[in-house]
């Protein structure tokens, strides 16, 4: 039994730090793997686990971004300290928004629409998004992030509230809304991936807490393997990302929801 819980654990965390990344929802597609895989312990263990195995794709992110995200750098002149202080307080107030709904709402949000319905229709509405907003081909103002106003990252953060409906994709929909407002998408990505990180350790925490943490050894273990595992997969999802978009769009990202959702929809009410 250990083993057979273990070994999903680790299916989630490969699913996790791949989609999580990805603007395709990995709320989204963890529920639905779980569909399949149901864990056979306890129901606040499975809820809590959705959201801490987070911390390992978190972890990826503040590894591969060390030097650029840590202002106290002895390499960075004085300019790049404090622009790197300047890039926090933006990543900061545009984390207010989603941090704040997000802590009222939970529960709310969590018992209405948590359910493959809500999952389907945000995968097809939003895959549908990204191909009308690659389509336009603007040109973008915002190619750096010290060109990034305080202005603009608080919309951004306002884009990142609709990722508390699953199915969204906290990073499509962050991205969307950085590309909306003029930004590359390269650094529409790189600022959605630094936004998750006060995100995700809130949720995480905020998780733990309200879950008490009175787990078993085997639900601790699931957790820790689920979490190191989405580490070693967002490091290579977060590469293959940001080396994709220097050269392509986000436009197969749209058309691949658009095809899950639709999936998802006949998996639900034809086929099961």
């Amino acid at each position: 039994m250990n083993f057979v819980e273990m070994s999903k654990a680790i299916i989630l965390g490969i699913v996790q730090g791949i989609t999580e990344w990805l603007p395709v929802s990995s709320t989204g597609h963890l529920i639905i793997v779980e569909d399949f895989i149901k864990f056979q312990l306890s129901p606040a263990f499975v809820s809590t686990f959705f959201v801490v195995i987070q911390l390992g794709s978190i972890l990826a992110v503040l590894v591969l971004y060390f030097r650029k995200l840590n202002p106290f750098d002895s390499r960075k002149t004085a300019v790049e300290k404090s622009e790197t202080l300047n890039l926090w307080t933006k990543i900061i107030i545009a984390t207010a928004p989603a941090a704040v709904i997000g802590f009222l709402f939970d529960d709310i949000i969590e018992e209405a629409l948590y359910n493959p319905t809500t999952v389907a229709l945000m995968l097809i509405i939003y895959g549908v998004i990204f191909i009308v907003l690659e389509n336009r081909n603007k040109r973008p103002r915002i190619n750096s992030l010290t060109d990034l106003s305080y202005k603009t990252a608080v919309l951004i953060g306002m884009f990142q509230m609709l990722a508390l409906i699953p199915g969204t994709s906290r990073s499509g929909a962050t991205i969307i809304g950085a590309v909306l407002l003029g930004t590359s998408r390269y650094i529409a990505a790189e600022f959605s991936f630094f936004l998750a990180v006060p995100v995700m350790l809130g949720a995480s925490g905020y998780k733990m807490l309200k879950s008490g943490m009175a787990f078993s050894g085997i639900e601790w273990a699931a957790l820790a393997a689920g979490s190191f595992v989405a580490f070693i997969v967002s490091i290579v999802a977060i590469k293959f990302l940001m080396d994709y978009i220097k050269k392509h769009n986000f436009k197969v990202f749209g058309y691949y929801r658009i095809a899950l959702g639709i999936l998802v929809l006949a998996y639900f009410y034809v086929i099961k």
